[in-house]
């Protein structure tokens, strides 16, 4: 009988203290507005399905870190992974070792590099397709601008999928007849608003002349009609778009700062990727790549979006 209690006892120590599905989450950075939106979601979703415990972890940036927590994660035996990746040419390894360790992977907002050449089994990809978000941006900026003036891009890291597919996507529409836009300048800002603010102001002080920003996304955006009205210019006399459509992006462009967005949906993002998590851990059939559309956001339209 003493054997008996002992051998209980033993195995109650070893039962894990959860017995639901246990989801671990890297982020490129804790310290972004956007993904701020998107971990929301993400968490907000993993506390309406029931039984799952979320783990998240910030990778500051670090492509290196990231895979520091993605082995971590597997050591620790989660069962599943989701990771919104630093460096979309960088996962190669992440990829890998969730495969070999047969933890269902799932890349959100930032696509892998392995999404081109199609993911592995156990592994899926949730996000919005970038051929959108630029074009859609730049064709705003082109009939705002009445098809002809100078713009200025800021881009967001030059490692970034997100920030070189919507460069390419404004190169390749102001480039099309009817909408003869010279680009005057684009330099990176990285997603950031005072880095934004700091270029403008710079390129103000050159003496560089434009009509419009074209700016990877609204924080960027915002920086740069900060920089603007700093130096006495009318925010009449310039177009300034970004992307993704923020609480604070939407407030510029209630302020008269902004003249169009494209909202991105990252609370939808952040829910598809747990809800795929789950379903992944359960061995349940699901899409390999699951992608919530971007909308045009303008002033005639944004009180939908304040919502």
């Amino acid at each position: 009988m003493r054997q008996l209690l002992i051998t209980t006892a033993l195995c109650l120590l070893a039962a894990p203290a959860f017995a639901g599905t246990r989801v671990a989450v890297t982020m490129t950075s804790f310290d972004n507005p956007f993904l701020t939106i998107l971990l929301n979601g993400i968490r907000d979703e993993a506390k309406r399905v029931k039984n799952v415990e979320l783990l998240t972890e910030d990778a500051q940036l670090d492509p290196a870190k990231q895979l520091n927590q993605i082995q971590n994660f597997i050591a620790n035996g989660v069962d599943a992974i989701i990771v919104n990746a630093v460096d979309g040419d960088s996962t190669a390894a992440i990829t890998r070792a969730a495969a070999d360790a047969e933890i269902p992977l799932v890349y959100v907002n930032h696509p892998p590099a392995e999404l081109a050449s199609g993911l592995p089994e156990g592994t899926a990809f949730v996000g919005s397709n970038e051929l959108d978000s630029g074009t859609m941006e730049a064709k705003a900026a082109c009939k705002l601008l009445g098809g002809k003036g100078r713009v200025v891009i800021l881009m967001g890291p030059l490692e970034n999928h997100a920030a070189l597919v919507r460069t390419k996507d404004v190169e390749a529409v102001f480039s099309q007849p009817g909408c003869r836009i010279d680009i005057v300048e684009k330099q990176t800002a990285n997603w950031n608003r005072t880095q934004a603010q700091d270029l403008v102001s710079s390129w103000l002080t050159a003496g560089l002349k434009f009509d419009a920003v074209v700016a990877n996304n609204d924080e960027m955006a915002i920086g740069a009609a900060q920089a603007l009205k700093a130096a006495g210019v009318a925010m009449n006399d310039v177009v300034i778009t970004g992307i993704d459509a923020t609480p604070d992006g939407l407030a510029a462009m209630e302020a008269g700062d902004i003249d169009a967005t494209v909202f991105q949906n990252a609370t939808k993002q952040g829910e598809a990727a747990v809800q795929t998590a789950v379903r992944l851990a359960g061995k349940q059939a699901s899409e390999r790549t699951l992608w919530v559309p971007f909308e045009l956001v303008t002033p005639d339209n944004m009180a939908a979006y304040q919502k």
